[in-house]
């Protein structure tokens, strides 16, 4: 029993360390002062308007959520066959496949922005937001592969053959039996693969332009010049909108429960 009292006392303090950046970053977004400050001197909203009412910001939002959707949802696509290839085969080649795939979790994110900003410059899009969502793709790609190689383990194959012993289409095994075991692996996998992409700022950065800006980058910018409560704003909007998207997803899908089978497997 005074292990286990201690145990929680300890987790309480690293929650409490963990959240203790948040509460500052939120009550110096309220402070009524025109400089950051904590504990804020007085309650105010007006930094929240401020952002709200700035076009460049909400530009900004737009392009980080349409960029890191759309690199997650292709993540999620190429990540499945390859997952299943690497899992389910033996083939000439294949450890130095899962090295290349590997490779982006490793490499630092400015050498490859470099690189992407001369390859996309050579193939004459550089600076858009297809050059943006290539880089992505290549960083949000090996988190979902990773998160899914976790899970797709030589038990699930029994399952699969038993399908396809019992007169099952390979369609229908997919659908049925492989896809669901995955979904532990593929839901944890697109969160993380998204808020990598979302708070990318050393990749993006090369590939941006005044017009096209992700909230990271436009927060970086802005930081070299001024330095105001409205940074603790946009900060405190994305920690809301990363509680709201969890929440959805744990409501839609119930991440307890795919955590309780990840452990089980």
């Amino acid at each position: 029993m005074p292990a286990r009292i201690a145990v929680r006392f300890v987790a309480l303090i690293a929650l409490g360390f963990l959240l203790l950046p948040l509460v500052v970053i939120i009550g110096s977004s309220m402070t009524s002062t025109d400089y950051l400050s904590f504990p804020p001197q007085g309650l105010t909203l007006k930094w929240y308007g401020a952002v709200l009412a700035d076009n460049t910001y909400m530009m900004s939002f737009a392009t980080s959520t349409l960029l890191a959707a759309c690199a997650t949802a292709l993540g999620v696509l190429i990540a499945i066959p390859s997952a299943l290839l690497l899992a389910r085969h033996d083939f000439p080649g294949k450890a130095l496949l899962a090295a290349v795939w590997s490779a982006p979790l490793v490499l630092p994110y400015l050498v490859l922005g470099s690189a992407l900003l001369q390859f996309t410059g050579y193939l004459g899009f550089a600076q858009t937001f297809w050059a943006l969502l290539v880089g992505h793709v290549l960083i949000v790609t090996p988190f979902i592969l990773k998160s899914l190689s976790v899970v797709l383990t030589r038990e699930h194959m029994e399952f699969e053959r038993a399908s396809a012993d019992l007169g099952a289409s390979p369609w229908t095994t997919f659908r049925k039996i492989t896809l669901p075991l995955m979904k532990p692996g593929l839901i944890s996998g697109a969160i993380f693969g998204f808020i990598t992409s979302w708070i990318n700022v050393e990749l993006s950065m090369f590939n941006t332009t005044a017009v096209l800006n992700t909230i990271p980058v436009q927060l970086f910018n802005y930081v070299q010049y001024s330095v105001d409560p409205s940074i603790a704003a946009v900060s405190a909007i994305t920690i809301f909108i990363s509680i709201v998207v969890i929440t959805f997803v744990d409501l839609l899908v119930g991440l307890d429960v795919f955590s309780d089978k990840q452990q089980r497997n």
